[in-house]
């Protein structure tokens, strides 16, 4: 007598199971990883306009019409970046996220003062540092 070959029913289900079990556990934290690799996005083209305001502002002592801050929504596939402020003394570049890094907003000012308004489960908002983690960490 020659013996079925495959799988039973329970087998099959427990396989189901089991993955689906370690799909719900990655899932969240990749989705996690993948939007913490998109703030050095914003925070280094923030630290980049903010060198052009300073050397604009160095060759004609003022910050109005600097070149770091021209709105720019073409630098960034998940950030706009714009000016806030501009006088002759001050400015405040800040970058707002879109697509699915909406809510999240980084700025800095010409005293080099930054802050980050985030989705609530990032840690909401703070001063003194962008945001990198989720739970207000810097």
């Amino acid at each position: 007598m020659q013996r079925e070959r495959g799988f039973t029913l329970v087998e099959l289900m427990v396989v189901v199971a089991i993955v689906s079990i370690l799909a719900s556990i990655a899932l969240p934290a990749y989705t996690y990883y993948v939007m913490k690799s998109r703030i050095p996005d914003a925070t280094s083209n923030l630290a980049s306009k903010r060198v052009q305001q300073e050397q604009f502002f160095q060759d004609n002592r003022t910050y109005d019409g600097g070149t770091g801050c021209a709105a720019d929504s073409t630098i960034s596939q998940f950030f706009d970046f714009s000016c806030a402020n501009v006088t002759a003394t001050t400015y405040t570049l800040q970058a707002v996220g879109k697509g699915p890094m909406a809510g999240f907003t980084y700025t800095v000012n010409q005293a080099n003062a930054k802050a980050s308004s985030l989705p609530g489960d990032w840690g909401g908002d703070t001063d003194g540092c962008w945001v990198s983690k989720k739970g207000g960490g810097c």
